[in-house]
């Protein structure tokens, strides 16, 4: 996934102000990366029909003999 590192540094951020009694960015962070998840999740299902969609129409078609 191409995503991965956004994952990385909120997790940071979150762990950083939870240590630092940042509790309403830390909150806030956390409803970041619920959003982020669902973001990428859904890129990815796209990207994956796409692709799917690219292959079914390079691919010769099948001979039945």
């Amino acid at each position: 996934m191409r995503h991965d590192w956004i994952f990385d540094v909120l997790t940071d951020l979150r762990s950083y102000a939870l240590q630092n009694d940042l509790r309403d960015l830390a909150e806030q962070v956390e409803i970041t990366l619920r959003t982020a998840r669902r973001d990428v999740a859904a890129a990815d299902r796209a990207e994956d029909a796409a692709d799917s969609l690219l292959r079914d129409d390079i691919a010769p078609p099948l001979r039945r003999h």
